[in-house]
């Protein structure tokens, strides 16, 4: 049995937070014991403790733009001693084989790899383009001999960090996998959920953005092509299910203020973070993941397509590596709103068309994106670390 030190950034439920539950959910508990490090209580830290896996609260060590005020520097060399007590009562208790850091923005798997020499796996999850100074660090941080071995969740990743051949040798790529939950769900049920979240009859098409509600995500331009296709599209409504980051309230303010601007608050749902979102995605006609600055990866499209959706995507990032270009939906330039409005009126007039990228996502979500192929890659790692 080897044991493992998993320290992750959040306790919340989107992208990098369900690749580990996932991860850690179908990991072969005969050969694997997963410990797992949360900076604080939240809906992970439930779905874990219901697969009986050990969740300890720490500092995590997260790097975020506003910590190099004096006072927060204080804050984080007070956390880093603390963090590294709680990891070496862990490591006493297991006697840790690997450590593995789930996000870049977690840097306490770093100190305590560094500090016991224990193998470490860094489980890169963001392509950070600015700022500079953040992108240049942690390429550095990468390169250090405490690091065994990065696994990318894309090939844009792995393309963005690698810009020089010193990290090279350790990187691999592992897509992330997703459950298959299509659930067996009948059309009154369908029917009644869209009456009863969207207001939406049985004959209007759902239009849908699942995901955070930030800066980057493209609420915004999906917005401004939802209003200009609803005055020749009277049956389409758009929804739009996710939360801010905590302290970015303000995105959803602004959203809200401009579907009242538009006067689209009849066609034009918000709502925040759910936990039944296989059931949402049976509701929805037309998945869009409209980001205007590259998806690492792109989760949200593959959850679409195991619910047999068509999605439209900006054609940069991780979204090129899943979406095929007229064949499971759409790649459209980014931030190009005439483009995703050309592209989403193809696809309001042709339910054929609908049907036909709903069905071959889901062939290329099988073939490609499973839990199985996502967690054995992962498995067959850590394996050849520890031989």
């Amino acid at each position: 049995m080897k044991n493992i030190l998993f320290i992750h950034q959040s306790a919340e439920l989107y992208g990098s937070d369900k690749t580990l539950l996932l991860l850690l959910k179908y990991l072969d508990k005969t050969k694997y014991f997963p410990v797992v490090i949360l900076p604080n209580d939240g809906p992970l830290k439930v779905e874990l403790e219901k697969e009986n896996i050990e969740v300890v609260i720490a500092p995590v060590l997260k790097l975020y733009r506003k910590m190099f005020s004096p006072k927060n520097l204080i804050t984080f060399f007070t956390d880093i001693k603390k963090g590294l007590k709680i990891c070496d009562d862990l490591d006493r208790k297991y006697n840790f084989d690997i450590i593995y850091s789930n996000t870049l923005a977690v840097l306490l798997g770093m100190f305590f790899a560094r500090k016991t020499k224990i193998k470490h796996i860094w489980h890169v999850h963001e392509i950070i383009e600015s700022p500079s100074l953040f992108r240049k660090a942690f390429m550095k941080i990468l390169s250090f001999k405490s690091t065994s071995s990065i696994i990318y969740n894309s090939i844009a990743t792995k393309t963005f960090w690698e810009t020089n051949n010193t990290i090279s040798h350790k990187g691999v790529v592992v897509w992330n996998g997703v459950e298959n939950n299509n659930l067996l769900i009948d059309f009154d049920e369908i029917n009644q959920l869209k009456r009863q979240l969207f207001n939406a009859n049985q004959s209007e098409i759902i239009i849908g953005l699942i995901g955070r509600i930030s800066r980057w995500k493209g609420q915004q331009i999906l917005l401004n092509s939802f209003g200009e296709l609803s005055k020749t599209n009277h049956n389409i409504k758009l929804v739009y299910v996710g939360s801010p980051p905590p302290n970015q309230e303000v995105f959803l303010e602004q959203l809200q203020t401009q579907v009242n601007e538009k006067a689209l608050s009849g066609r034009v749902t918000i709502l925040p973070f759910r936990n039944d979102i296989s059931k949402i995605w049976h509701c929805i006609d037309i998945a869009v993941v409209p980001s205007t600055e590259p998806e690492p990866f792109g989760l949200v499209a593959i959850e679409a397509m195991f619910a047999k959706k068509p999605v439209i995507g900006s054609n940069h990032g991780g979204l090129t590596e899943i979406i095929v270009n007229n064949e499971t939906g759409f790649l459209v330039e980014p931030n190009n709103e005439k483009q995703l409005s050309d592209s989403l009126q193809k696809l309001i007039e042709n339910e054929d068309l609908r049907k036909k990228f709903g069905n071959a996502g889901y062939q290329r979500a099988i073939n490609q994106f499973s839990i199985d192929k996502y967690v054995s890659s992962i498995e067959n790692l850590f394996d050849k670390i520890l031989k």
